[in-house]
């Protein structure tokens, strides 16, 4: 009785941890070089820099487009409207920077840069710049989000996004993955109710 009470336990436990998802931002079981390479990453860490300006440093970039420094704009007093991320993407021996540049009114992505420090200062090695875009630094990659809208979304609805995964390799980022999540329907029609008999 106590082995079958045991068994039964484990394999709850382990269905539990082995099938459940975290909603649209799944992307597939983990992938084994990943684990391969952590070692290598922990041997090498890279030092985090001081607190960049990110605002100085995008409208300063030649390569940000007019449209996104236009939109770089207080929201609320001196506050603006930016996500910044420190973090190895490109095995320098300074944290690369990401810089979301959001609006201000809903908080749609309309772009996103990476910088690495070179001779003492940020370069631009990375631009997407199609709202809306969000970047992130996932185990040492690039994941870059774009929603996507069919005719008639709303700009609070998309229909699905496209996820990219992007890796560091010969000076620049090169694609590694895309997965694309279809958003299911929430509110859909409401059930017809069963007439009394």
């Amino acid at each position: 009785m106590t082995v079958t009470a045991v068994f039964a336990a484990v394999v709850l436990f382990a269905a539990g941890c082995g099938t459940g998802g975290t909603g649209a931002r799944d992307e597939g079981p983990a992938r084994a070089e990943s684990v391969a390479s952590a070692p290598a990453a922990a041997a090498k860490p890279s030092r985090t820099p001081d607190r960049v300006d990110a605002v100085r440093l995008v409208k300063a970039d030649p390569e940000v487009s007019a449209e996104v420094k236009r939109e770089l704009k207080p929201c609320v007093a001196d506050e603006y409207p930016v996500d910044v991320s420190y973090g190895s993407l490109t095995g320098g021996t300074v944290d690369d920077v990401v810089v979301n540049v959001l609006t201000c009114g809903d908080a749609v992505g309309v772009g996103s840069y990476v910088y690495r420090e070179q001779s003492g200062s940020y370069v631009n090695v990375f631009s997407a710049e199609e709202p809306p875009v969000y970047g992130e630094i996932d185990r040492g990659d690039l994941v870059v989000t774009k929603q996507v809208y069919d005719r008639g979304d709303p700009v609070s609805s998309p229909s699905g996004e496209n996820v990219i995964t992007y890796r560091w390799e010969s000076g620049r980022f090169a694609e590694k993955f895309r997965t694309h999540n279809d958003y299911g329907q929430v509110a859909g029609a409401e059930p017809t109710p069963v007439p009394d008999s």
